[in-house]
């Protein structure tokens, strides 16, 4: 029986004796395995968590959340937040199967975050630079005003302090329920990050699973580099509405990183245990010399 639980084949909440047929009412408790989306192994939690969410059987790299990278890419109390209070508004009443306002809080609630980003300053191996990290648990990390407000004052501050910039990203695309306020976005930032770039501030963009949409067709499409984790889908349509809409056989392993590094879209791939490391021999690249000042909330 145990070799069964261990497989993920069972859902009871309480072994049976197979000698007596009873309930032993041993209780199974939740949160000691998860499946893995891409293997479909069973592997245990800890584990998995040790391991910085990459599955030990096929190396499919599980979202983390937003302080989960920020701990992965910072030095230790290094990291300052920005514009954490800022939250989204109704602004459209949007209404459906449960109103925009009930779903900000639902999410508000089950992630501890006020929106799909985190961004502020902090250092990595004492090299300053700013760093936004989208957490996809916060509606599909969609962007809306306050993602794409956010990701411009943080833009921005990196070009007054004279801070390199990186950005993880994460999404779905532009947010339904804002509309024309959400695509708006996409030229908001672009534009923040052109006068970055007119700085000759370095920007450095790590796209993990997934990048879609009005995300990749603004920001996460800039950067003076471009690195993505392992098997992370990237696009704008998803592969789905593509080949429905062209009729048409996609080529093996479309959208994935490894294919759009083939198709020069993505500089490099780099395995998440070894990515603390390359990003701070890329900081140390660029050279900026920079030295964060403080940066206010």
């Amino acid at each position: 029986m145990a070799a069964l639980f261990r497989s993920g084949r069972t859902k009871y909440s309480t072994l049976r004796s197979y000698k007596t047929g009873e309930n032993k009412n041993t209780k199974i408790p939740e949160g000691l395995w998860e499946k893995c989306k891409k293997c479909h192994s069973t592997v245990y939690t800890k584990t998995l968590k040790e391991n910085l969410n990459i599955c030990p059987n096929c190396n499919f790299h599980s979202p983390l959340t937003a302080q989960q990278r920020i701990d992965l890419l910072c030095d230790k109390d290094s990291f300052k937040e920005i514009d954490q209070s800022m939250e989204s508004v109704d602004a459209l009443g949007f209404e459906g199967v449960a109103s925009y306002t009930d779903k900000l809080e639902a999410n508000k609630k089950k992630t501890g975050l006020n929106d799909a980003v985190v961004c502020g300053t902090a250092t990595l191996e004492g090299k300053a630079y700013a760093i936004g990290v989208m957490d996809f648990r916060f509606l599909g990390a969609s962007m809306g005003s306050v993602v794409g407000e956010k990701i411009t004052r943080l833009t921005e501050l990196a070009t007054a302090m004279k801070l390199p910039l990186v950005i993880v990203t994460a999404s779905g695309g532009a947010r339904m329920y804002e509309g024309m306020l959400s695509l708006m976005q996409m030229a908001k930032t672009s534009a923040a990050l052109k006068r970055h770039a007119n700085a000759n501030l370095p920007y450095i963009v790590i796209l993990t699973q997934p990048t879609y949409a009005g995300v990749t067709a603004s920001f996460a499409s800039l950067g003076d580099l471009t690195l993505a984790e392992p098997g992370a889908m990237i696009g704008f349509a998803g592969p789905r509405v593509i080949r429905d809409t062209a009729q048409a056989k996609l080529p093996e392993g479309f959208q994935t990183a490894e294919f759009l590094l083939e198709k020069g879209m993505v500089d490099r791939i780099i395995d998440r245990k070894n990515l603390r490391h390359e990003l701070f021999l890329c900081l140390e690249y660029f050279n900026s010399g920079c030295t964060v000042k403080g940066a206010g909330k």
